[in-house]
This record gives structure tokens, sequence and C-alpha cells, in this order.
């Protein structure tokens, strides 16, 4: 990467890191709010903790879109001060119907697709997956920290507290978008929409978007429980599993996104990492309770997931025409927030009617059909490097 590609990498990275550490602060401690807040009720309290989930659905593609119209940051600071607000209007609330009120404008800020898209715009193709691999790790460092922060910041400054810290977050993300990107190119003319990639292609990755957040969603309905429950680890030793795993699959995963600059290795890592996620639900499934094995296996989910979340916005933006990059990152953001929704729901609902173990194999025959899904549409990817070359 050159040093301009690698300020934008890490620029945007730490933008995406304090938005997501904005949004999810509040997750581990709002609930305990439901006695302390005028009008709170469970349900009420559970709305506010996902209505952000919907609202980022409902305007990714509009700001994608109007990304590619206009620029990307103007809407990027837009978003984030919509974001800002959101946070200031939870945080002056003495009604929970507030609180629900704030949390939808935070979701409202949707500049995932578009702040991807500037990713795109600002690196050449090949270093892309890097780029897209640094902010995919941003996001779950954020993710990961926020349920330590969190707390810490409620204890001392209370709910109050940690609403305003996540619009500080959304103010320091805002800062760095302007002063920290470089500049970004006007969105281009829809002259180059021949070159985009084909539309089964394109529709494919979209659905594999979808597919990988609603695994990941039905998946952790139950590995936490075969963990407490299999393995009779302590819920406040869960840890001692997730952090291995997430160090040695990001191990195996980071040489692979460095050969992912050749396209052609890229297209056909793919399925396999889609691969590595089916058998591993597979294994879940009928592994032995048994730490060191489940360990292993739960690796293996992650680095075929790691490796596709750091690869599907590259890939999507490459098939994408250049004038419709930004909905088309904001149809990949959709993509994440409603699978997670889908998995986490029929995730529970497979749970109770199957058992733990039953989503597992159910998560395994989605990955099956995923798959072949996936190795029926055509990839342009080889094309696209043989043009490369041709030209370089």
């Amino acid at each position: 990467m050159s040093p301009l590609e690698l300020q934008t990498a890490l620029a945007l990275a730490a933008a995406f890191f304090l938005r997501m550490l904005g949004l999810f602060m509040v997750v581990p401690v709002l609930a305990l709010y439901v006695d302390h807040l005028a009008g709170a009720t469970t349900f009420l309290v559970g709305l506010a903790l996902g209505l952000y989930g919907l609202t980022q659905a409902l305007f990714q593609i509009p700001m994608g879109r109007w990304s590619d119209r206009i620029g990307r940051k103007p809407v990027i600071t837009l978003g984030l001060v919509i974001f800002t607000l959101g946070g200031l209007v939870a945080a002056s609330a003495a009604h929970i119907l507030a609180v629900v009120a704030g949390r939808a404008l935070q979701g409202a800020g949707a500049v995932s697709g578009a702040t991807l898209a500037l990713a795109a715009d600002l690196t050449r193709l090949e270093q892309r997956t890097k780029t897209m691999a640094i902010i995919g790790v941003s996001i779950g460092v954020a993710f990961s920290l926020a349920f330590v922060i969190g707390p810490l910041i409620d204890a001392r400054f209370g709910l109050r507290g940690v609403f305003i810290g996540g619009a500080l977050c959304g103010l320091g993300a805002l800062g760095l978008i302007l002063f920290a990107v470089p500049g970004a190119p006007k969105p281009q003319s829809r002259e180059d929409a021949a070159t985009a990639g084909p539309a089964a292609e394109l529709g494919t990755l979209y659905l594999g978007v979808l597919c990988l957040h609603l695994v990941l969603a039905a998946s952790f309905v139950s590995i936490p429980v075969v963990l407490a429950h299999d393995l009779a680890l302590p819920k406040a030793q869960h840890y001692t599993i997730y952090i291995p795993v997430m160090l040695l699959s990001m191990l195996c995963v980071a040489p692979l996104i460095g050969r992912s600059s050749r396209l052609s290795f890229a297209a056909r890592l793919f399925p396999t990492a889609i691969g590595c996620i089916g058998i591993a639900e597979l294994l879940l499934w009928c592994v032995p309770p048994n730490r060191y094995a489940v360990g292993a296996v739960l690796t293996l989910f992650f680095i075929g997931f790691n490796f596709l979340e750091a690869s599907l916005p590259s890939r999507i933006s490459r098939a994408a025409p250049a004038s419709g990059t930004g909905g088309a990152l904001g149809a990949y953001s959709t993509g994440q927030f409603v699978g997670t929704f889908i998995g986490g729901v029929s995730g529970g609902a497979v749970a109770q009617v199957f058992g733990t173990h039953g989503v597992f194999a159910a998560a395994s025959v989605l990955s099956l059909v995923w798959l072949l899904l996936t190795l029926r549409t055509p990839i342009s990817d080889v094309a696209a490097e043989n043009s490369l070359g041709a030209h370089g």
C-alpha cells in the first residue's frame, strides 16, 4: 500500500471504530434502566436497543446512492451529524420514548456504505481488500471494547454519560473524515456502467452478505449455550475461548488477504471460505463436548468468516459500476443488518424446535446452498486481472 492509501485505510478505520463504539456502548447497560426510566418496559428497552438496526437498513441504500450523485464526504458528514444529534437526544431523555427516538436517529446516520465507497474511491483495485480488512478489524475491536467501556462509563456517569460518550465518538469520527481522509474524486458519470460485473454476480454477492451474517447471528444463538452447558464453562470465562479463536483466525487470514491483491486467487478462495463455514457448522453439530475440539472448529469458522467479511465489500465495489459504488455498498450494509435480524430470529426458532445443535445443522445446509449458488455464478475477477495485466 502507498503511504496515502495507508493513511486512508487507517483514518477510515478509526472513523468506523468511533462510530460503532458509540452505537455499541449502550448495549450492555440499557437493560439495567428498565426500572429507572419513565415509561420503560422490557419491550421498549429492546426496541431502543434494536431500532438503530432497522433505520440503518432503511437508509443505507438511499445514503449510498446519494453519495454517488453529490460526493462521499458531504453525505458522510451529514450522516455523522445526524448520528451525533441522536446521541444528544438520547442523553437528554427522561422518558424511554425519547431514548427510542435518539437510537432511531443514530441509526438514520447510515453511512457505512458511503464510507466503504469512499475507501474504494481512494485505493487501487489490488489494495482494496487490505483496506476493507483493516476497516473490518476496527469494527470487531469496537464491538469488543464497547462491552468493557460502556459499563465503566455507566458506573461513573450513568446512562446519560454513555450517550454523551457516543455523541463525542460521532464528533471524533467527523473530524477524521474532514481532516484526516484525503480528498475524494468526484462521482463518475455512468459511461463506465458497461465495465461493471454482471448483474447475476452482484445479486449473488448481496445474497452472500445476507447469508454470512444470517449464519453468524444464528450460530451465536447456540455457541454461548454450547460453551456454558456442553463445556461447563462459566459465562465470565467464555473469553478464554473467543480470544484465542479470534487471534488464530486472524493470523491465518492475514496472509490470505495479502495475496488477495491477485484477483484470480481471491476468486478461487471465495468459495473455499464458504466451504470452511459450512464444514465448521457441520462439525459443531456433531463434535464431542471438548474444549480444544470446539475451539478448533470455531477457528475454522472464523477463518472463513473473516476472509469473507474482508473480501465481500471489495468484490462488490469491483462488480458495481463506479458511478453506482455507493449504492452497491449501501446494499451490502443493508444485507448485513437484514441478515443479522433474520439470523437471530430464525436461530431462536430453530433452537426452540430442534434444540441447540439443530441450529448448526440448519446453518450447514444453508452454507451448502450458498456455496452451490456461488459456484454457478460467473466471476468477473479473473477477467479483470487479465485486463489489468494487459494494460499494466
